[in-house]
């Protein structure tokens, strides 16, 4: 990256992946608890917690209420659930509180929101969750919402937090408009990283990554049929397994993000991107990592020949 105080942009320039050791075990690849999901929103929790496994991470815990884990596991039995109490509309209750911060403290990670709902106590538990949880924090989709009116549970952390927001979450977040942040992205991100104390992925055609030190990534890999539901929770669950992989917070964001849109590419490349679904950029991360780590060069050259620092 360009070392000057005014230029602190550049492309996403990911980094080389490590083969596996010969004897190794689960546990050297990341413990995540996944905080997600709701009567009404199954296959956010699963994609997400899902995902972290098939892009290489190693233990996956999914809270969700225990009215629905049944319905998870059947798609997903690798997961570990931790059933928890649910509202009456069939969120995550606020009595799971105490549970959920002693669990958290047994993981490396922590991911919230991916179908959580925007049930009242559910959101509260996430704003209090937020400003207790001592791991990295990855906050996505109604935990963003939860945290909009209150970013004070944010500002305070000590461990990283990572936001993904879409435009239209990022317009709660800063109180704009979408075109106005449309225009001014970068300065927009750069400011809101700052201000948050967070790494934040601005999800879009490009995806930007923007970091407290106002340096901001600019995604080149990815492609227009992965603008399908449950993308979103890929991307989180692959960032969640670079962690996992051993790659420092900052480049497992960038990490993550090039690889989800690698394997949306590799997708596209097989199916067309008319009609791609979520599952489909999922089942191609395994692929991604293994074409990845064994041609690292040529996937830069041949498949992202404008990766440059700008």
């Amino acid at each position: 990256m360009q070392n000057s105080d005014h230029l602190r942009i550049a492309t996403n320039n990911p980094e080389p992946i490590t083969a596996r050791e010969k004897d190794t075990h689960k546990g050297k690849y990341g413990k995540v608890l996944f905080i997600a999901g709701s009567s009404n929103y199954l296959g956010a929790p699963y994609f997400a917690a899902f995902s972290f496994l098939k892009a290489g991470g190693g233990l996956s815990y999914l809270a969700t209420p225990a009215n629905v884990a049944a319905f998870i596991g059947n798609k997903g039995s690798e997961i570990v659930f931790v059933p928890q109490k649910n509202t009456a509309s069939g969120s995550i209750s606020l009595e799971n509180k105490q549970q959920l911060l002693q669990f958290s403290e047994n993981v490396d990670m922590v991911v919230i929101g991916p179908g959580l709902s925007l049930n009242k106590e559910t959101q509260t538990l996430v704003k209090e969750l937020s400003a207790e949880i001592r791991k990295p924090l990855l906050i996505d989709g109604d935990g963003i919402t939860a945290v909009a009116n209150d970013w004070e549970c944010i500002k305070k952390r000590k461990a990283p937090t990572i936001l993904t927001p879409h435009l239209g979450e990022m317009a709660r977040i800063v109180g704009k408009n979408i075109e106005d942040i449309s225009k001014n992205k970068i300065n927009v991100l750069q400011n809101t990283a700052k201000e948050l104390n967070a790494a934040i992925v601005l999800k879009g055609a490009h995806s930007l990554i923007g970091y407290p030190d106002k340096s901001v990534f600019i995604n080149l890999s990815g492609n227009p049929g992965m603008a399908t539901a449950g993308s979103g929770d890929v991307l989180t669950g692959t960032m969640a397994a670079m962690f996992g992989l051993g790659f420092p917070i900052d480049d497992a964001v960038r990490m993550g993000v090039f690889l989800h849109g690698f394997a949306g590419d590799l997708a596209a490349n097989d199916k067309g991107e008319d009609g791609l679904i979520a599952s489909d950029i999922m089942d191609q991360l395994p692929a991604s990592l293994k074409i990845y780590r064994e041609e690292f060069n040529s996937v830069i050259e041949d498949h992202y020949h404008s990766i440059y620092i700008i």
